[in-house]
């Protein structure tokens, strides 16, 4: 692994049972990225991430961290794990226990109770120190236990699913966080099945279906060599952009509509400025058309397959 990856997998699998969850997995997580592990639920993400904190092995391949190959727990210290499945101690005093997590991480008790102090400040929770967890909201818990993952000041942080349980106002003061994080040097790996959130925060991604990879890279270069030609379309009602979708569904490749905006993939050859006169002749208001690059979302219904775009569909709505 050269030194400026963090995280390098090489070729990793593991199954259960009949059930393989994650196949032929390869990537690499550059030092001070913020590394989204994208795609629908059930498609390996929780299990990669189990892999490389070295809670369940690989049945094949390597994982190395920071230049060696002892796993997550041997690199506890150097590692923030926010898991999936929420594990606060509800009993306990919210401050109390953040000086507890942090002693567990190395930290002493003073400089632990100072760092907690200062986070729920940070994330407004300061009158909720000296209450129990049980009396939290699911998303208060939630900012708790990212606060919890923070204390020891780790080089890697490992998000799975983070924005569980936030309203959108939550979800911002945790993406402002990890965008400041990362520009202080952290190692960022991000696994969430929402492609727009991502979208707004990563720099690397690794889109994965089913335990495969579908496609990774800078999220710049991603969208570059996705090819194709994309407008984007907003109309003011939907029963009427409806028809006018179907008045040039002879000029669109694909298309990820939702009623009153929608994201189309033009076939080769056809000129954006055709299809926004032939959307005009059906007499439908238009509140937007302009060229865009690929959303997230897009590429990865085009490339993981209509299985698991169905799949991403229905997490999407979950």
């Amino acid at each position: 692994m050269t030194d400026n990856n963090v995280v390098a997998i090489d070729r990793i699998a593991k199954r259960f049972a009949d059930h393989v969850a994650v196949a032929d997995l390869s990537l690499r997580v550059p030092r001070g990225a913020v590394y989204g592990l994208l795609g629908p639920n059930g498609a390996g993400k929780t299990t990669t991430i189990r892999m490389i904190m070295n809670i369940t092995i690989p049945d094949e391949g390597t994982i190395e961290l920071f230049g060696d190959r002892m796993g997550g727990r041997h690199h506890s210290a150097r590692i923030g794990y926010l898991p999936e499945e929420r594990g606060l101690y509800r009993k306990m005093r919210v401050r109390d226990m953040l000086v507890f997590l942090a002693e567990a991480k190395g930290v002493s008790r003073a400089t632990g109770g100072a760092k907690a102090d200062e986070w729920l400040r940070r994330l407004d929770l300061s009158e909720w120190g000296p209450r129990k967890v049980e009396e939290l909201s699911k998303g208060m818990q939630q900012k708790v236990q990212f606060i919890g993952t923070m204390l020891h000041e780790p080089e890697l942080l490992i998000l799975d699913e983070p924005f569980s349980g936030l309203d959108p106002i939550n979800q911002q003061v945790l993406r402002d966080i990890v965008v400041h994080l990362s520009r202080s040097g952290k190692t960022i790996i991000f696994s969430t099945h929402q492609m727009d959130v991502a979208e707004k925060i990563c720099d690397h991604v690794c889109i994965i279906a089913r335990g495969r990879k579908v496609l990774d890279g800078g999220l710049a270069e991603v969208k570059r060599v996705h090819g194709g030609t994309y407008v984007a379309v907003a109309f003011e009602d939907a029963t009427a952009g409806a028809g006018a979708m179907r008045a040039v569904s002879d000029l669109v490749a694909a298309a990820d509509d939702s009623g009153v905006f929608a994201e189309l993939k033009l076939k080769d050859g056809v000129d954006p400025q055709t299809v926004l006169e032939q959307l005009m002749k059906t007499g439908v208001r238009i509140r937007r058309f302009e060229r865009i690059e690929p959303s997230l979302n897009r590429i990865f219904l085009e490339k993981a397959g209509p299985e698991a775009a169905s799949e991403a569909r229905e997490a999407s709505d979950a």
